[in-house]
């Protein structure tokens, strides 16, 4: 298992990242919101790794949570809440984030080109839901 300290380092880092995309979103700072989402949901995705002593340097955590629920590494009530954030980690990989840093370079669209009010919304609920359930699974591992 990995060490509570570095779980719950990452978690505060994910509730910091929330909390500055809330306030994008309030602000109508969509690209700002959507990058302190995605942000949000990789260091979730990777507090719950390091649950299981899965090292965090990989920018998809999705993946190796995968592996992990289809190697039966972890309990079934675990694995039902892991199942719950894997679309979320998934559909905000390592490519929505470099849109959201750099927009997308074959179309010459800038990343504020990119992300409105629908995606930012749709973002930061993704964010809010692996906050919680990242939460919880840590709660039931330690």
């Amino acid at each position: 298992m990995g060490t509570n300290k570095n779980v719950e380092y990452r978690l505060e880092l994910a509730r910091g990242f929330l909390n500055e995309a809330e306030q994008d979103y309030s602000l109508k700072r969509w690209r700002s919101c959507v990058s302190g989402s995605i942000i949000v949901l990789e260091n979730t995705g990777l507090a719950v790794l390091m649950l299981f002593g899965v090292s965090p340097l990989t920018h998809k955590p999705g993946r190796h949570l995968s592996q992990l629920i289809s190697e039966g590494t972890v309990a079934y009530d675990v694995a039902v809440l892991i199942e719950q954030i894997l679309p979320e980690l998934e559909k905000y990989d390592s490519h929505e984030k470099m849109l959201a840093k750099y927009g997308d370079e074959a179309l010459y669209q800038l990343p504020w080109e990119l992300f409105g009010e629908e995606q930012a919304g749709l973002a930061i609920e993704s964010a809010r839901k692996c906050m919680r359930v990242s939460s919880e699974i840590a709660d039931l591992v330690r």
